[in-house]
């Protein structure tokens, strides 16, 4: 069964999905402290069940509590949902994607992020971070 990540998520579940990513790990509670407005302690346990099952979650029994971890690193949630974007606004092309995002970005982009940009189409890119 394929997994489904950030790109597809609610609001809600990519808030819940934030806070693991932020602790790692945590109960219900602690995702619920985490949440802004967040709903009852119910609701939280409900949406962290539905993210296990769809298999974004791990969970673990520690007493009688389930202490739950992200199943999916940050950056494949991040990958998925670029791809999901491209797929759903740009029709998969990343060339479309990369000009609505530089027309956007038209004069707020730095020399030196202008220079990486280029270095990184041109296949010239060295050492950078990312």
């Amino acid at each position: 069964m394929k997994k489904r990540l950030s790109g597809e998520l609610s609001r809600r579940e990519r808030q819940i999905m934030e806070a693991l990513y932020r602790c790692r790990q945590a109960t219900a509670a602690g995702v619920r402290a985490e949440l802004p407005d967040p709903p009852g302690c119910s609701a939280v346990r409900t949406m962290l069940q539905t993210l296990a099952v769809k298999g974004l979650l791990t969970r673990r029994r520690e007493g009688h509590r389930y202490v739950y971890s992200p199943a999916v690193s940050h950056q494949e949630a991040g990958r998925s949902a670029i791809r999901s974007m491209l797929d759903t606004y740009f029709e998969g092309s990343v060339g479309a994607a990369l000009r609505a995002v530089l027309q956007q970005e038209r004069g707020r982009l730095s020399e030196a992020e202008c220079q990486r940009l280029f270095e990184i189409l041109n296949g010239t890119e060295r050492g950078h971070g990312p």
